[in-house]
């Protein structure tokens, strides 16, 4: 196998073999995609077809017929804020039925666990992409350390969902 440094984070979304675990830390990456449709989820419009429609559900529609798992953790307290509320309604509940399964670690009133762990996807245990975006919930691009600070992202991993509960029960206490 390709090491993760000679790979983008693109390509582990085809090459992963057994789970790609993504952490969210964020409360707003309403710059890097789907801004059309949050932009109709704040207007309170109909979601665009494109929307319902994304790439991203044919990915994790392939990867879970497959066998593979895809799923994350979002870090994030209450009140949402506007991109929260659309990511969770419109993102999440779009994405499940791909297949891909979401959890929430809740720390309104609590300590996050987690502080310093960035966003990022691992692949197998074995690759780890870490993200980067600007203030304003943009993008930058992703890179992947060396395969020595595995073990500190396995950890923020487990810590997550050890802190986390599944996000259709988060959903029916807390959700709109």
């Amino acid at each position: 196998m390709t090491t993760s440094s000679s790979r983008s984070l693109a390509d582990w979304f085809t090459a992963f073999e057994r789970e790609a675990f993504r952490l969210e830390t964020l409360d707003d990456y309403s710059q890097s995609g789907g801004v059309e449709a949050y932009q109709a989820f704040l207007a309170g419009r109909t979601q665009p077809e494109s929307y319902k429609t994304a790439t991203w559900l044919t990915t994790v529609g392939n990867a879970t017929a497959a066998g593979k798992r895809m799923y994350r953790v979002h870090i994030l307290s209450r009140p949402l804020t506007d991109y929260l509320r659309f990511e969770l309604s419109w993102g999440y509940r779009r994405n499940m039925t791909a297949g891909e399964e979401f959890f929430i670690l809740d720390t309104t009133g609590r300590d996050n666990p987690i502080p310093d762990a960035p966003d990022f996807w691992m692949f197998d245990d074995k690759a780890v992409g870490i993200m980067a975006y600007d203030s304003a919930g943009k993008y930058l691009g992703s890179e992947f350390p060396s395969e020595d600070r595995l073990t500190e992202f396995r950890h923020y991993r487990d810590i997550a969902l050890a802190h986390a509960v599944p996000f259709p029960e988060w959903w029916a206490q807390h959700g709109e």
